[in-house]
């Protein structure tokens, strides 16, 4: 069988971006196959951020989620990882909002987003929900005195960066093979 020609691959690249994801994605580690979503937190979310969010959603007064996996001797209880710890704590205010139902609850303020890859590691296992059949979301997370409308979610600006890496790296792809 030949090799894909750069600029084939360059001309499939998005197809295969944007194309339903075969059950064969599901065999990989940590890839649900199953329609299945969690809410975690973002890479590039700012600490205070995260640590303002974490400490709203297991509040008693606030989100009311159940933080004890990520306290002292609980099973997700990852001290210097504080990514780990605000995952389980929106994960688990995003199940008890109605999950895949209510997938706006899972932003604080710009902080987390859904996704297919399952975030449990070791012991620590994250539940899931049932990703929605339709893709229509409207609403609001709020915690503490400020809140984002879904509208200007900045989900949208992640996807949009990331067209806009590919486009690099194939016109990069596309000069370096014709050198």
């Amino acid at each position: 069988m030949l090799a894909p020609s750069p600029l084939r691959l360059l001309l499939l690249t998005p197809i295969l971006l944007l194309a339903p994801r075969a059950s064969a994605a599901g065999a990989a580690v940590g890839v649900s196959g199953g329609g299945q979503l969690w809410c975690v937190a973002k890479n590039n979310a700012e600490d205070g951020a995260l640590q303002s969010a974490i400490d709203w959603a297991c509040s008693a007064d606030g989100g009311r989620a159940d933080c004890a996996a990520i306290q002292q001797g609980g099973a997700c209880y990852d001290p210097p990882d504080l990514q780990r710890h605000a995952s389980y704590a929106f994960n688990d205010y995003f199940l008890r909002a109605g999950g895949a139902a209510s997938p706006a609850a899972c932003d604080f303020s710009g902080a987390a987003a859904l996704t297919a890859l399952n975030p449990s590691y070791g012991s620590c296992v994250f539940p899931s929900s049932t990703s929605p059949k339709n893709g229509s979301f409207t609403g609001t997370t709020t915690y503490g005195s400020s809140s984002t409308e879904l509208s200007y979610n900045s989900s949208w600006k992640s996807n949009s960066w990331s067209w806009l890496l590919h486009i690099s790296l194939s016109i990069i792809l596309l000069f370096v093979t014709h050198l």
